[in-house]
């Protein structure tokens, strides 16, 4: 008894006095410009609240947009597939965790035992057996604090994986719309120009144009209603896009055709130094750094010894009925103590791999971080070139209308030939069109930026 207490006392001691070997953790120091370069002269129309007052997508405010992206969560499956690659990583930390406690098993059954030539005979055994090894230098700790790690940065990986499927969708949506607006602009155009032929073949029947110019108008007709037809293609494979995106069979799935909307909401960058928090993947960078960290500590700790304890409590006998008698019964609990004393090379070698793979992960997260920032870059040169180039276009829109009009009463007037209205239809169609495609351009440009500021999620939702 008074081993058993001695054996008790020495591991509460060495449990008290345990050190986790390795380097503590700190995060990799990343350089951060006080703001954004391409930001200068640029005042987004959004408060700086825009992001955080719930799911970034309602700053559109479109109830069609709200209901689709709500449904990101449910249906799609790469989304589906991060968040079990989580419930992975944490059933990783709990298995690193059951480390830190004793193991205890029970067995018990008969078995038929011989000695040379004697008679084989038939014993009962039952019992119960543990082991218990004493985390001194770190070894468990420093294994659960990788997986703890991991398990973040897989969390980061779904948060990142759900920002890639919302944006994917938002931005397939106003692309959508985008066509869909391609359509009333192209059924607009239809219907001028059947008037325009109307009035060409009106004014040959009275001698005062010419069968040319009835061809022309047949001509330019025909090609905008192949435009027309044309354009259904790429709505439908949006809506196919979107459909895949929501897990659902493009069969069975339609978004109602409506005119696209005129206004841009932006969001504000913010300052470079908050992108560190903000963004999912620069997050999953720096967990992975923690849990290659934590792997140098693993790794040095095979250089000491380990210490066990173990015991175990068995009763043998030739039956069961009298199994568990004082005769019959064997203990044993002590501690024992393991060292490698040659291992060619091993342990070292693996604090070097260790060592490695820390240095490659603070690479990659530094590399992950510089990313981040050219992205927002990126996207707010492009947004605010954008913006000046919709308000040219738009005057452009303005300006075609009216020399398409113009131009028309003048030809009724016979005062210019009717290949000066093709021009002037031409001109105003593809000014449309450019202003249509910029519009577009801006509101895929917005999610985009979004997407690079972090969609408002924050690393301090990681568990």
């Amino acid at each position: 008894m008074n081993f058993g207490r001695g054996v008790l006392l020495a591991c509460g001691c060495a449990l008290v006095t345990a050190c986790a070997v390795g380097p503590d953790y700190k995060r990799p120091q990343v350089e951060a410009a006080p703001a954004f370069k391409e930001g200068n002269g640029w005042k987004p129309s959004e408060p700086a609240d825009a992001l955080s007052r719930g799911p970034w997508w309602r700053i559109f405010n479109d109830d069609v947009l709200n209901g689709l992206e709500d449904q990101i969560d449910i249906s799609n499956f790469n989304v589906k597939s991060a968040a079990a690659a989580v419930e992975q990583a944490r059933a990783l930390v709990n298995e690193a965790k059951a480390g830190f406690w004793p193991t205890i098993t029970a067995s018990g059954g008969p078995e038929r035992q011989g000695v040379g030539t004697a008679p084989a005979r038939t014993v009962v055994g039952a019992g119960v057996q543990g082991s218990w090894n004493l985390d001194i230098w770190g070894q468990i700790r420093r294994s659960t604090e990788s997986s703890h790690a991991s398990a973040q940065a897989s969390e980061a990986a779904l948060a990142s994986a759900r920002l890639l499927a919302q944006v994917d969708l938002a931005a397939d949506y106003f692309q959508l719309r985008g066509q869909d607006q391609l359509q009333i602009l192209l059924s607009d155009t239809v219907a001028a120009q059947q008037q325009s032929l109307k009035i060409t073949e009106n004014r040959y029947r009275v001698g005062v144009a010419a069968k040319a110019d009835v061809v022309s108008a047949q001509t330019q007709l025909l090609s905008s209603q192949a435009q027309q037809v044309n354009a259904a293609i790429g709505r439908a494979v949006l809506e196919h896009a979107i459909a895949v995106l929501l897990g659902q069979q493009p069969a069975n799935f339609a978004v109602a055709p409506v005119a696209m909307r005129a206004d841009v909401p932006t969001v504000p960058a913010g300052l470079p130094s908050t992108l560190l928090e903000r963004r999912p993947d620069i997050a999953q960078a720096e967990r992975r750094v923690a849990a290659a960290n934590a792997q140098i500590g693993v790794a040095k700790s095979a250089y000491f010894p380990s210490l066990s304890l173990s015991g175990s409590d068995q009763y043998t006998g030739s039956s069961f009925g009298q199994l568990f008698s004082l005769p019959n019964r064997i203990w044993s609990v002590g501690p024992q103590l393991a060292q490698t004393l040659f291992a060619g090379g091993l342990h070292r070698a693996q604090v070097a791999q260790a060592r490695a793979a820390w240095e490659q992960s603070v690479d990659d997260y530094r590399q992950t971080v510089l990313a981040g920032f050219g992205q927002v870059e990126d996207e707010i040169v492009t947004l605010r070139v954008l913006e000046q180039q919709a308000r040219i276009e738009d005057q452009l829109v303005q300006a075609a209308r009216e020399a398409e009009k113009l131009t028309l009463n003048q030809y009724k007037a016979g005062t210019v030939p009717y290949s000066s209205v093709i021009a002037a239809q031409t001109i105003r169609l593809s000014s449309e069109q450019s202003a249509l495609s910029v519009l577009v351009n801006r509101l895929t440009g917005s999610v985009t930026m979004i997407q690079a500021l972090g969609g408002g999620w924050n690393s301090s939702q990681l568990q």
